[in-house]
């Protein structure tokens, strides 16, 4: 007579399949960090969270299943770093997103300039850019004007101060501090919502 699993050892088990789901993307998003996507192994990613690659196929699929799976608990991280109060102030604005970007900016980054090989990483990115824009319509939605067109060229203007590649060039190429680049980017936030 088959002997039913005990409660507690299915707990178990799925306590440690997601230990090995979360051991395998911290280990695809450091490959992601420092490779190309084309030079990433899956064989690598799987040594580094300490299992097989057929594990990784098995639970993921490859890497556009890694990808997916990625870009669904960044997404989760990116909402929480970005949790403003509302209404936002410039201040407030800029603080969350240079919170998200030291976080995430450089990996971003190096995701970006792959996107066209990648249609995967396509994908991913689509959504951040409306995941953004939204993310500021929402937080300053007291601060936009009546009527669509002026409303959407606010919108536009911000979207654009707050975006990831403003954030490279004060931080990556001209090596702006982070007090720096809060100061400039406040004050260009300012500067749209103030007209």
């Amino acid at each position: 007579m088959p002997t039913k699993l005990r409660p507690y050892r299915q707990v178990a088990r799925a306590a440690s399949t997601e230990d090995l789901r979360r051991r395998i993307l911290d280990a695809f998003r450091a490959a992601m960090r420092d490779e190309w996507m084309d030079d990433i192994a899956l064989d690598r990613v799987a040594k580094a969270a300490g299992t097989t690659r057929q594990t990784v196929i098995r639970l993921f699929g490859g890497k556009e299943g890694l990808i997916e799976a990625l870009a669904l608990r960044e997404r989760s991280a990116v909402e929480l770093r970005r949790a403003t109060p509302k209404p936002a102030t410039p201040e407030t604005a800029v603080e969350a997103i240079l919170v998200d970007y030291e976080a995430l900016g450089d990996l971003v980054c190096r995701l970006l300039a792959q996107e066209d090989r990648h249609p995967a990483l396509r994908v991913w990115h689509d959504i951040g850019r409306a995941f953004h824009r939204n993310w500021v319509v929402e937080i300053f939605a007291d601060a936009l004007p009546p009527g669509e067109v002026a409303r959407e060229a606010l919108v536009t203007e911000l979207v654009v101060a707050l975006d990831l590649y403003v954030w490279k060039l004060l931080r990556r190429d001209f090596h702006f501090s982070v007090e720096k680049t809060r100061a400039l980017m406040t004050d260009m936030v300012r500067k749209i919502l103030e007209g």
